[in-house]
């Protein structure tokens, strides 16, 4: 993706490298944490996900030197906040909307949200309660050591336009009504409106990068569809249980991650994205 010397969001906070006040509990281990990060991509409840993890100490301010690998990495991350802030001030402009733009903190160890405490094994996720996405940037090098992603500044990119699809549901109400929906429905059920919700955030990361066109590198788009194909339900069971179990998906399998992706990216207009209808 063609980046430098182009406009770096205001809406980032870089918390990395911020001591905490207590250790980083085990956990149930780290194939186990990776399932909790990938119900969190899934777009379900991130209070209730972020209660199930390891509780952290008070932060404190002390903050090491960053690296200028981490330094290059965070302008990267702006950049692309940056771009989807561009491109969906318009989309909702078009639309006769007003677009609030989410923040974007970046962190190690642990950090505090409106939505709990979260230690660096949540992953990627975002907070409805104070509207902002969290990114601890080494769960990358972990989607694409153990999970076989072909990592690339792109696969980043992917994650963060997703994400950033969540904060559109959360605008729009979608998320609410599914929040409302789940409750007082078998789990089977529960489960499908969470692969719908997924799968929509999906598709407007691919909406995204279909209007941010004029940056992309060779390569870029098969970054981000090896990303998708990797956090599929199928590739998480088969890869942590040797056993695929699909009542169980809240996600969506890979093949409907990468489609639903193209899908947006093919076409670019968001009255295309109802994978709620799509599913049923």
């Amino acid at each position: 993706m063609k980046w430098k010397g182009r406009r770096r969001s205001s809406n980032v906070e870089d918390r990395r490298g911020m001591s905490t006040g207590g250790k980083v509990a085990a956990g149930g281990g780290l194939m186990a944490v990776i399932v909790i990060v990938l119900q969190l991509l899934g777009g379900g409840e991130v209070a209730d996900v972020l209660n199930q993890l390891p509780q952290q100490g008070p932060a404190t301010t002390e903050q090491r030197e960053l690296t200028a690998e981490e330094k290059e990495l965070g302008a990267f991350t702006e950049t692309v906040l940056a771009d989807t802030e561009d491109v969906w001030n318009q989309i909702f402009a078009t639309q006769g909307f007003d677009y609030r733009e989410p923040g974007m903190v970046l962190f190690t160890d642990a950090v505090q949200t409106a939505c709990g405490g979260a230690s660096a094994a949540s992953g990627p996720f975002y907070c409805p309660g104070d509207e902002k996405v969290y990114m601890d940037l080494g769960f990358f090098e972990e989607l694409r050591t153990r999970f076989g992603a072909e990592g690339g500044d792109f696969a980043i990119a992917y994650v963060i336009a997703h994400e950033v699809g969540h904060h559109i549901q959360h605008l729009a109400g979608t998320a609410g009504e599914v929040r409302q929906l789940q409750q007082g429905v078998s789990q089977a059920e529960a489960n499908e409106l969470s692969v719908a919700l997924e799968l929509q955030a999906d598709f407007y990361a691919g909406v995204w990068a279909h209007h941010n066109r004029k940056y992309l590198e060779e390569g870029d788009i098969e970054e981000a569809l090896s990303a998708a194909s990797a956090v599929g339900d199928d590739a998480i069971m088969k890869k942590t249980t040797g056993r695929v179990v699909p009542d169980a998906f809240t996600h969506g399998t890979s093949q409907q991650r990468m489609e639903w992706f193209k899908k947006g990216y093919r076409s670019g207009n968001i009255n295309q994205g109802n994978t709620f209808q799509a599913l049923n």
